[in-house]
């Protein structure tokens, strides 16, 4: 995958990166010529657009902040067998780090759910003005202490379809026995309204959907969906509700991290911002591409919301479940829950009154 550096981009993380420069050479003048060689482990099969993408990008990025100094080697999923075991391997250090998503581990911390994305929160500026404004970094750190790993966010898809189903929604009724990918806290709400949820790696999807045992699947929207071949079997495509910005993660083992001298530390926490939204907008922009060829080329994709009752009863259900996460959780889970909740009241006054306003108020 070819990446297009952004000079000024580089300049300047370059610059923010310079006080840390002298510290870091003090502390141990033997380091800045030594060059560190890290393994990172990713949840996608290799060559997945976008995700994998990522880690083009945070590889050439530590590269060319470092002088050559950091040097990341990428493990897709075919390399390790492990989707859903990367941040073990990387907390055991089998890895130095790893490229996944935090709402993967909400059976062993429920603490993790919240970093990915909640069904009915923050669109993607609101989510990283929180990460990295609002307190949102620091209660990550908190919550993955006890998993001896650092998290950081990792590449927003934006707002995500709802999924690809094999039959039309008109109701609620539609839901009960449906069998559904569907991850996260939106799968227990689902599963909630009669669904039969399962939690499958990317490259099972398809198989699962042509073979029938899938009616539906959500994966995340045109940027990557049209590539998977989601349309060849499921016509009817909704609209998201339940993952409005959906973050992907870096996971870094701490011990390996505090090895790093303190300007690579730097440098790796600067190039895995770059890479972040870098992915953000690339998958932006794949996703109006992608759209655009859908409605062209494959006019039997219907593209619908979900009825008014189907939509009532999954925020209804949604904030029910986020209140027992709050009433039975830890101190923690209430503080994170607290702080996402609050930002998000304040971060959408702003939306409305700018974009929403905007798109009403223009017609475009």
């Amino acid at each position: 995958m070819k990446i297009t550096t952004m000079p000024w981009v580089l300049a300047l993380c370059l610059c923010l990166l310079l006080p840390f420069g002298s510290s870091a050479n003090a502390a141990g003048k033997s380091t800045k010529n030594h060059v560190y060689e890290w393994k990172l482990a990713e949840s996608w099969p290799e060559d997945l657009p976008i995700f994998g993408g990522a880690v083009d990008k945070l590889i050439k990025y530590s590269h060319e902040l470092s002088g050559g100094r950091l040097k990341i080697m990428t493990y897709p999923k075919e390399h390790h067998g492990k989707a859903f075991g990367v941040l073990e391997m990387v907390r055991s250090q089998q890895f130095e780090m790893g490229h996944t998503a935090s709402y993967y581990w909400k059976d062993k911390d429920i603490n993790t759910l919240f970093f990915t994305t909640l069904p009915l929160g923050m669109i993607a500026p609101e989510r990283y003005a929180w990460f990295y404004h609002g307190g949102g970094l620091e209660l990550m750190q908190k919550a993955y202490e006890d998993h001896r790993v650092l998290a950081f966010p990792g590449g927003n898809t934006g707002n995500q379809m709802g999924g690809w189903f094999n039959r039309e929604i008109k109701s609620l009724d539609d839901l009960k026995g449906l069998r559904m990918r569907v991850p996260g806290l939106a799968g227990e709400v689902m599963k909630e309204l009669g669904v039969r949820t399962v939690n499958l790696p990317a490259g099972n999807l398809l198989d699962a959907l042509e073979s029938g045992t899938l009616d539906a699947l959500e994966w995340v929207g045109p940027s990557l969906d049209l590539g998977m071949g989601f349309h060849r079997t499921a016509r009817f495509y909704y609209t998201g509700w339940h993952e409005p910005g959906t973050e992907l993660q870096f996971v870094v083992n701490r011990a390996a991290y505090n090895k790093l001298p303190e300007d690579l530390q730097n440098v790796l926490k600067a190039a895995m911002r770059l890479a972040a939204y870098d992915t953000y907008i690339e998958s932006y922009h794949a996703s109006i591409e992608n759209l655009a060829v859908m409605q062209r080329e494959y006019p039997n994709i219907q593209i619908r919301a979900f009825p008014t009752d189907v939509m009532r009863a999954l925020r209804k259900e949604t904030l029910k479940q986020l209140q027992t996460i709050a009433d039975t959780g830890s101190p923690l889970t209430r503080e994170i829950l607290t702080s996402l909740q609050d930002y998000q009241r304040k971060a959408r006054v702003w939306t409305r009154i700018s974009d929403q306003a905007y798109l009403n108020n223009t017609g475009l």
